[in-house]
């Protein structure tokens, strides 16, 4: 899925949605500064890893007394300690490497289940490209964008943040994606810092998997609060609940 960022696309505009749902659109020029995003950590964390998933096992490392640090998503040394001493008290092999049974250990059962998919797809769908970070975070933008909708729409909200990655015109990440330039109202409003539900879990996993109700589409927005004219005159491909996609 590696490929070049393709620069000078034809502008297009930003739709405005209030709440839930909003458009994905960026302009010529936003695609060329596109803002900086964190970089995908690697399904299993160890020192040196960042993230919401790093920040999710210190928090609960800390809930429960393992960790003094701050929650800041850095996998250093100070959690590598934390993490070895709650894998002694779990029985657990006590290497400071938050893997499959630490996930299960601290109740991260999304986190355990998906970082056992990823290991188990390598020969079939288009799972098999992406990390457990890639899902989490694909997660956490369905559940910001759309946890109001049917489980369809949230598929389908993932599966156009996928056909973006797979497009030459957009970044070559989930990441790059989601934290483009203007790309999504939860990521300028902060939505997207919500914890993502196990629907939105789910449905990430199936978008990652091949689902595509969208047939393709690229863009998505709601009429009843989009502003600009722009996006209505992009081919309309299918409507799901309060979204309409398009090509």
């Amino acid at each position: 899925m590696k490929k070049a960022l393709i620069t000078g696309i034809a502008a297009f505009a930003l739709a405005t949605a209030a709440g839930v749902g909003a458009v994905l659109g960026t302009t010529g020029q936003a695609a060329q500064e596109s803002a900086s995003f964190p970089c995908v950590q690697t399904a299993v964390l160890r020192q040196g890893s960042k993230g919401g998933e790093v920040k999710e096992v210190q928090r609960r490392l800390k809930q429960w007394g393992y960790y003094d640090g701050s929650v800041d998503g850095i996998y250093g040394a100070k959690t590598v300690e934390a993490v070895k001493r709650f894998q002694r008290k779990n029985g657990l092999t006590a290497d400071g490497i938050a893997g499959k049974s630490t996930y299960e250990a601290l109740g991260m059962n999304d986190s355990a289940k998906a970082l056992e998919g990823n290991k188990g797809n390598s020969n079939s769908g288009s799972s098999s490209s992406y990390t457990n970070s890639d899902l989490y975070l694909l997660a956490k933008c369905i559940y910001a964008e759309a946890r109001g909708e049917s489980y369809t729409g949230q598929v389908a909200v993932g599966a156009v943040i996928l056909n973006r990655v797979a497009s030459s015109a957009f970044p070559n990440s989930i990441a790059g994606v989601i934290y483009q330039r203007h790309a999504f109202t939860a990521v300028s409003d902060g939505q997207i810092n919500l914890e993502p539900d196990k629907t939105a879990m789910n449905a990430a996993s199936d978008a990652m998997n091949g689902w595509d109700p969208t047939y393709g589409c690229i863009y998505y927005y709601n009429p009843a609060v989009a502003t600009s004219s722009w996006i209505f005159g992009r081919k309309t491909v299918t409507t799901i609940g309060k979204h309409v996609f398009a090509i």
